[in-house]
């Protein structure tokens, strides 16, 4: 009983983290919880062979309400272009679903690296990625579904909202930076509830799995980041607009690094 409770307050830790970073930057949290949660459910031996699987669901599920809060908080500041939201959604929730199901019969270890290089990839572009400019405008409609699906398939493999990488590319289109924030946490909620089917459907016969679970979907740990996350995204969401943004996505972009190099080495 004792040692249950120890894990759902390291879930519940776990959550008001991710949640204050979903309220700073408008990420769903996905990249941040897959690496933490894989390594609490393999020290706990829940599910071998699906320890990842079941990271990446369980992430997936609980980025729905940490990227619901953080919504209507940066609603509320007048955050969010609902107009770039309806242009992008779309897309990217075809490519989440599509990867998301497909994840299921990719091998754990070739999926923790296929992994561990998106999250690379994105925490450079979050690092690099331009400032906001007048020059470059907004794509036609092709273009923008052809992004918006390629983005929503790497949701899909990495149980994010997506924002690590609509937010770069709406500064490289002269989105101001809050809004690119408020409106990337828009976009990620129809992401990652689609995901989050996917991740149900493609573990609802997978063998090994442990009681409570919803497919790829862990219970109890999806308890306690969402009930902990849902308390720290409008907290993370009022700093956001009163802390400087570049200097945050510095430290998250190398949070990313250490992250995915610890996924890397420990399924190499």
């Amino acid at each position: 009983m004792l040692c249950s409770v120890i894990w759902f307050l390291a879930y519940a830790a776990l959550g008001a983290f991710v949640g204050l970073l979903a309220g700073l930057l408008g990420i769903g949290g996905g990249m941040t919880l897959v690496p933490i949660l894989a390594a609490l459910f393999d020290a706990q031996a829940l599910a071998p062979g699906h320890g990842v699987h079941l990271a990446l669901g369980t992430a997936m599920a609980s980025a729905v309400l940490t990227a619901g809060a953080s919504v209507r908080a940066h609603h509320r500041r007048g955050a969010v272009d609902w107009r770039i939201a309806a242009q992008l959604a779309p897309g990217m929730v075809l490519g989440s679903l599509l990867s998301s199901v497909a994840s299921g019969w990719i091998p754990q270890r070739h999926l923790a690296l296929a992994f561990a290089l998106i999250v690379y990839a994105g925490a450079t572009q979050i690092l690099l990625g331009r400032h906001a400019g007048s020059s470059a405008a907004m794509p036609g409609r092709i273009a923008t579904l052809l992004v918006a699906v390629a983005i929503g398939v790497v949701c899909g493999l990495v149980s994010a909202g997506g924002a690590f990488l609509t937010v770069p590319w709406m500064l490289f289109r002269g989105v101001p930076m809050l809004t690119a924030i408020g409106t990337g946490a828009a976009i990620a909620v129809p992401v990652v509830f689609v995901g989050t089917i996917g991740y149900v459907i493609t573990g609802w016969q997978a063998p090994g799995l442990p009681p409570l679970a919803f497919g790829f979907v862990y219970l109890p740990a999806l308890f306690a980041l969402v009930l902990a996350s849902s308390l720290t995204a409008s907290a993370g969401a009022r700093l956001a607009h009163r802390l400087p943004v570049v200097v945050l996505k510095r430290i998250f972009a190398v949070l990313l690094y250490v992250l995915a190099t610890r996924m890397a080495f420990h399924y190499w």
